[in-house]
């Protein structure tokens, strides 16, 4: 595996779209942030609410679109849905690019939000933020129901802000695909590669693979068995790739298993549906990494404050040999 917090990316657009939106966010009425269903957590940016919190402490409110919840496990989208509008000033709702009328409650939702500019000839403007590759663009489109926002299966295919009217009374300001500077939880980072919002060239396909495998043995086991014709399944990533490598016939000369070949097979058929309807975490596993992090955080601090300390030592001892 590598090591915690080895995939990054944070390309020179993302950084110009956040200076953007912390500009124009003061006028904004509703926040839209679409997120990946498979991974709610992992996928929700941390931007986004820093980013609609005035100084005051006010937020906007936002609306948590679970995007790609026809690819996700729907008992754990209903959990993360609870979970979700217990916060302040968030309403959330599943959503699937392929059902119209569901993408179509997300007008009046925006309008519920905001009831006092609806048939006022005022717009009620609204900000749509998300991580790449996580189905904005084609959402909007389905939105606007014409093709406005291009769309893609690579991260960070929109590069500018757009301004899309809905009707007559929502402005919509589409963003950047956007990630966050650092991520700190390794196993996001993971998740995000896993799942596409990331580019591929930024990771090693063997290790987000393993990482997925491990997950999947424990949370999905009947899934693994039935997509891979195994009878037994392998309690270990390397043991699994082994087996299922050799069902498929990916060998190479000697007869040895291509396994990075079936690396790439689980990532790709994890992202197309083809294993099943699955969630990467759950609202515990949420619980117990924020507090990884914050721990991680806390060690962080330790060592800078100890450097300081070190180096104001050094000064000290610098003064008094001079003299």
């Amino acid at each position: 595996m590598q090591q915690p917090n080895s995939i990054q990316w944070f390309p020179g657009h993302m950084n110009k779209a956040r200076n953007e939106i912390k500009e124009i966010m003061p006028e904004m009425d509703v926040v839209i942030e679409v997120i990946d269903a498979r991974i709610p957590f992992s996928s929700e940016n941390p931007m986004v609410a820093a980013l609609r919190s005035n100084e005051a402490g006010f937020q906007k409110p936002v609306i948590k679109i679970l995007n790609k919840a026809d690819l996700a496990d729907p008992e754990l989208t209903q959990i993360w849905l609870e979970q979700l509008e217990q916060q302040s000033q968030v309403k959330a709702i599943a959503c699937d690019d392929n059902k119209a009328n569901d993408v179509k409650r997300i007008v009046q939702m925006c309008k519920d939000l905001i009831p006092n500019k609806v048939g006022t000839g005022r717009q009620i403007k609204v900000l749509i933020m998300g991580i790449p590759n996580v189905g904005k663009s084609t959402l909007i489109n389905t939105l606007a129901g014409r093709s406005i926002a291009r769309t893609g299966d690579e991260p960070a295919v929109t590069k500018s802000q757009q301004l899309i009217k809905i009707d007559d009374d929502i402005m919509l300001y589409d963003t950047p695909g956007m990630l966050w500077p650092k991520i700190e939880n390794p196993n996001s980072g993971y998740r995000l590669a896993a799942t596409g919002g990331i580019k591929d060239t930024a990771f090693d396909f063997s290790d987000v693979a393993g990482f997925t495998a491990e997950y999947l043995i424990k949370a999905y086991p009947q899934l693994l068995k039935e997509r891979y014709k195994i009878d037994d399944l392998p309690q270990t990533d390397w043991e699994f790739f082994e087996l299922a490598g050799r069902n498929r016939g990916f060998l190479k000369k000697g007869g040895v298993v291509d396994t990075y070949r079936m690396s790439e097979i689980l990532i790709n058929e994890l992202r197309s549906g083809q294993l099943g309807r699955i969630t990467l975490e759950t609202p515990t596993m949420r619980e117990d990494e924020d507090k990884f992090v914050e721990a991680l955080r806390a060690q962080a601090e330790e060592k800078r404050l100890a450097k300081i300390e070190e180096k104001k030592l050094r000064k000290h001892r610098a003064r008094k040999n001079r003299k």
